[in-house]
């Protein structure tokens, strides 16, 4: 079937991963590397991550769970301190890739985020770069807003029902190879984004547009 729409993660795709950000928190502090992946994906369905991401506990709970998990696998990690590592830099030619895209298809952005931090208008630094991305989207649906959180293929399938297209033509891009194994399972392109070059190689194959070859 032919491409009728592109959805689009944003942290780690639009902007620098937080995965960067977390990598210098543990080596400030002398914490194992990945130990907050490692945090994040245990228990992935109850965990404090994804229970901020689902709007069902607020920020102060955030940080006590967080640091109970944390502390758990031995190395205490307070929720607060991990909030503001989730902004990152804007990527312009992911921004372009976008405009590209929106001449051409339907565009949405399916976002796991946190009400009282990573949306927008909220915080600073995120409210920067989603204000010049969020408003090109057709469609968008956020995490904390929707009650439901990637990788439940449930927000996947309401996206193909505001976008009015099937899953087999939707192109879906995200950081992580966990959200877009569901994507891939409903029918769609999916493109793990490692980095923008690498990224764009292959939307230009899913989609057959051209986008910037510059390095940013």
């Amino acid at each position: 079937m032919a491409i009728s729409a592109v959805i689009w993660d944003f942290g780690g795709v639009f902007t620098s991963s937080p995965f960067e950000a977390f990598t210098r928190y543990e080596a400030s502090k002398g914490l194992p590397r990945d130990l907050i992946r490692t945090i994040n994906s245990t228990n992935p369905d109850s965990n404090a991550w994804a229970l901020f991401e689902r709007n069902e506990i607020d920020t102060r709970g955030f940080d006590d769970l967080f640091l109970a998990e944390s502390t758990a696998l031995g190395h205490p990690v307070p929720g607060r301190d991990i909030l503001p590592l989730l902004s990152g830099q804007l990527r312009p030619r992911m921004v372009a890739a976008l405009k590209t895209c929106k001449a051409h298809f339907k565009v949405g952005c399916i976002t796991n985020n946190m009400v009282s931090h990573h949306s927008p208008g909220r915080d600073a630094p995120a409210a920067g770069a989603m204000g010049q991305v969020m408003p090109l989207f057709n469609h968008i649906i956020e995490s904390s807003k929707a009650g439901v959180r990637k990788p439940d293929p449930k927000i996947y399938l309401m996206m193909c029902e505001a976008l009015s297209v099937e899953p087999s033509a939707c192109v879906y891009l995200d950081d992580l190879g966990i959200n877009c194994k569901p994507a891939a399972g409903l029918g769609m392109t999916a493109i793990k984004v490692v980095d923008v070059d690498q990224t764009l190689a292959d939307l230009a194959v899913a989609t057959g547009l051209t986008f910037e070859t510059a390095q940013d």
